[in-house]
């Protein structure tokens, strides 16, 4: 769905309801405000709004319109038990309800909204503040092809999106991209932390950990090569890069086991909290 037909979808649809706005709300709502989606179409559920909010000409905190064409969700999953019977007239209708809080199923918002709801779950990641996250979408039985169409376009707003087969995978999203922003930020911790004690000065270590991981991340996302050739193409024969190599790739010590047990970690917990 392209961005105009998306405006259109919200504007003859009733509008836009954001049910929350922190970090990823914010990040949402400025991405379509700039790409040209009308403020006075946008209705914003918030208790506590920042100035930014207060300013961008949508409707605060009003009453909400009676079937709008979607419902984007963006509260912490604690807050959840609070915030969605403020949504359950809208449910078993034409509504669309989109939702990005981490841990709650499907069936937890069939359960309050009603079971003829059209729903999809998705999994953003915190590089959405900056318009380079990626989301994992999947929609319930009654989300149909236009409803993922339109979640697609809304969250193409802060990244990448990516339709998973079925809810059984969210937990494995949550578990590589949706925590695996935090894994990337503790590599620069203990990389800038090694070159400290190396030598380094601490700033300077920083600095170099930062654009490394970063040049490297963009250079993989751009590259026709795979992480793997990317990584022989570094890597001479008896070099320093193979020698670090011996050790990160090390079958019983080194990356691969390490990140193996993190992401199961990370994806059973996922499942835990879901039940």
């Amino acid at each position: 769905m392209d961005i105009d037909r998306m405006h259109d979808a919200i504007a003859d649809g009733g509008g836009l309801v954001l049910l929350g706005c922190g970090q990823m709300g914010s990040a949402m709502l400025a991405g379509w405000l700039k790409g040209g989606l009308e403020p006075g179409h946008v209705w914003v559920i918030e208790p506590r709004p920042s100035g930014w909010l207060s300013s961008t000409g949508v409707h605060l905190n009003e009453p909400l319109p009676a079937a709008p064409a979607i419902v984007l969700i963006a509260v912490k999953p604690q807050m959840m038990g609070e915030a969605l019977p403020i949504l359950k007239a809208l449910g078993n209708g034409r509504t669309l309800f989109l939702t990005v809080a981490a841990g709650t199923t499907i069936a937890t918002y069939e359960a309050v909204l009603g079971d003829r709801t059209p729903l999809v779950r998705a999994m953003p990641n915190t590089p959405a503040a900056i318009g380079k996250g990626i989301t994992a979408i999947t929609g319930n039985a009654h989300a149909n092809e236009a409803h993922l169409d339109l979640a697609a376009a809304l969250l193409s707003a802060v990244g990448q999106v990516e339709r998973l087969a079925g809810e059984h995978q969210m937990d494995a999203v949550t578990a590589v991209s949706g925590s695996g922003p935090a894994y990337v930020f503790h590599l620069i911790e203990t990389l800038a932390a090694a070159g400290e004690a190396e030598g380094l000065p601490a700033d300077l270590a920083l600095r170099l950990a930062k654009a490394t991981v970063a040049g490297a991340g963009a250079l993989a996302e751009q590259s026709d090569q795979d992480p793997g050739q990317l990584r022989v193409n570094v890597t001479s024969p008896g070099g320093t890069t193979a020698a670090a190599l011996a050790v990160l790739m090390d079958p019983q010590t080194g990356f691969p086991d390490l990140l193996r047990r993190a992401v199961h970690a990370a994806a059973e917990r996922g499942r835990e909290l879901g039940k």
